[in-house]
C-alpha cells in the first residue's frame, strides 16, 4: 500500500473551502494609514500629507495610493476634495455611518418604531446608572445645563423634542462608555426623525398638551440631576426606566406597528 502523501505545509484553502485571498498593495496601505487615525497620529481635520510624501513612505506608485485613499473616503475616514483645492483631509465619522445601514436592515427585517424604542430602553438606563456611580462632576454639570438653558430655548424656538432626544443621547455619551455611545448613536439616528414629526404634530394639535409634556420633562430631568448628584446608581437606573416609560406613551403610544425607514428616504 502506498503512503499516503503528506498535507501541505500550509494550505492555501481554508476549512469553508474558500481561497485565502491575499491584500493588494492599496489594501495594505489604507490598513496602516487607518491605523495612524486610530492611534491618532493622524487626527480629525489633519490633511494628509502629500501624495510624493506618502509615496516615498510606503513605496508604492500614484494609482496604488490613490487606491488606498479611495479605501478610506468609502469608509468615511477621509474627506477628499477635488479641483483647484484638492486633497485628502482626516474626517473622524460619527454614529451616522451606521446608522445608514442599520436603518435599511431594520426596514428589510419589517421592524416598527417600538422594537427601536425597545432596544433603547435597554441601553439608557445602564447608562443612568454608570453617570451615577462612575461620571464626573463636569459631566452632570453639563447635563444640568442641558435641562436648564437648552432645553427650554429649545421649546421656546418649537423645537422642543429634537432637543429632548439629543439630551437622551448626550446622558449616554456622558456616561463614559464608548460601546454605548455609539449603540446609542445609531438609535438616535434612526429614531429622531419620528420623534421630531410627532412632537411636531402635537404642537399642532393641541398647544396646552405639549407644554404640559415640556413640563412633565424638565422636572423629571432635575429630579434625575439630584438623584446623579447623590451618586445613588440604583435610583438612577429606576428613574430613568421610569421616564422611558412615560415618554414612550407619548411618542410611541398608538403608533407602534409604524416601520423603520431608512434614514435617507
Amino acid at each position: 500500500m502506498s503512503e499516503e502523501a503528506p498535507a501541505p505545509a500550509f494550505d492555501t484553502r481554508v476549512s469553508s473551502g474558500r481561497a485565502i485571498r491575499t491584500p493588494k498593495t492599496a489594501e495594505l496601505v489604507a490598513r496602516k494609514l487607518r491605523r495612524m487615525i486610530v492611534d491618532g497620529e493622524l487626527k480629525d481635520g489633519d490633511h494628509l500629507p502629500h501624495e510624493a510624501s506618502l509615496m516615498e513612505h510606503f513605496s508604492v506608485s500614484r494609482p496604488t495610493l490613490r487606491e488606498a485613499v479611495r479605501v478610506l473616503e468609502a469608509e468615511r475616514l477621509v474627506e477628499v476634495r477635488r479641483g483647484s483645492r484638492a486633497g485628502a483631509r482626516i474626517c473622524v465619522p460619527g454614529p451616522e455611518v451606521v446608522a445608514r445601514p442599520a436603518s435599511l436592515l431594520l426596514e428589510l427585517a419589517g421592524a416598527t418604531v417600538a422594537d427601536v424604542y425597545v432596544a433603547r430602553e435597554a441601553i439608557e438606563p445602564a447608562a443612568a446608572r454608570l453617570l451615577a456611580e462612575t461620571g464626573s462632576d463636569e459631566a452632570i454639570d453639563e447635563l444640568e445645563r442641558l435641562v436648564d438653558e437648552t432645553i427650554p430655548a429649545a421649546f421656546a424656538e418649537g423645537t422642543f423634542g429634537q432637543a429632548a432626544a439629543e439630551l437622551h443621547l448626550r446622558m449616554v455619551q456622558l456616561a463614559g462608555n464608548a460601546s454605548l455611545a455609539l449603540i446609542a448613536g445609531m438609535l438616535h439616528e434612526i429614531y429622531e426623525r419620528h420623534t421630531m414629526n410627532v412632537t411636531r404634530e402635537s404642537m399642532q394639535r393641541d398647544a396646552a398638551d405639549y407644554e404640559d409634556n415640556y413640563k412633565l420633562f424638565v422636572r423629571s430631568q432635575r429630579k434625575f440631576i439630584r438623584i446623579l448628584r447623590a451618586r445613588d446608581g440604583d435610583a438612577a437606573f429606576t428613574h430613568w426606566q421610569k421616564h422611558m416609560a412615560a415618554v414612550r406613551e407619548l411618542v410611541v403610544g398608538g403608533r407602534e406597528d409604524t416601520q423603520v425607514r431608512d434614514i435617507l428616504d
